[in-house]
Parts: C-alpha cells; sequence; structure tokens
C-alpha cells in the first residue's frame, strides 16, 4: 500500500531551480525532468525502506537519466521529501535540513 508523500518547502524550491534550468537548454526538457522525478516518487511511496539510511535516518535515490538525488525520511505514516539534489553538489546543504 503506497503512503503519503510530502515535499517540504526547500525540496520544492530544488525542483523548481532545477526544473527551470533544464526547461532554459531545451523547451519541454524540464518537464521531463519532472516525470522523471516522479516515478521516483511514486517508487519511494510503493516501497519507501528499499532504499538504505545513508545519514542519520535520510534515504536516497538516484533519478533516472539525470544526475539528480532524491533524500528523504520515512516515519511510517509518510514519506517526508527533503532535498532533489544535484549529484555534485555539496551534500552538507541538504544535510542542514530539518526534520
Amino acid at each position: 500500500m503506497a503512503v503519503p508523500l510530502v515535499i517540504n518547502p526547500e525540496a520544492g524550491d530544488d525542483l523548481a531551480q532545477a526544473y527551470q534550468w533544464y526547461e532554459d537548454r531545451r523547451p519541454g526538457l524540464g518537464r521531463e525532468f519532472l516525470q522523471c522525478v516522479e516515478e521516483v516518487f511514486d517508487r519511494i511511496r510503493r516501497t519507501p525502506e528499499i532504499h538504505e539510511v545513508t545519514h542519520k535516518t535520510v534515504r536516497q535515490t538516484l533519478v533516472r537519466r539525470f544526475p539528480y538525488v532524491v533524500c528523504y525520511r520515512f516515519d511510517l505514516e509518510c514519506v517526508k521529501v527533503i532535498a532533489v539534489f544535484h549529484g555534485h553538489r555539496d551534500p552538507s546543504e541538504w544535510k542542514s535540513r530539518g526534520p
């Protein structure tokens, strides 16, 4: 059974910035990026424990076709997305994000 998914405001900002960056490169590419992220969201809603904890209580998974990582917490009631991060950025930025 799928659990609810909550995207924190900072992760929403991450998505908006990445969307705009890809859309500026090629019209439609931002939409493709969002579709790939949505696939990740669907997968972690169905099987949130499939990914190992990588930092404290945070789990991570890759976005297909794009060099992004989705960082999330799972607390048995819902999945909380805390970051959608480019894989080459400094991870200390998302690690400082609260619960």
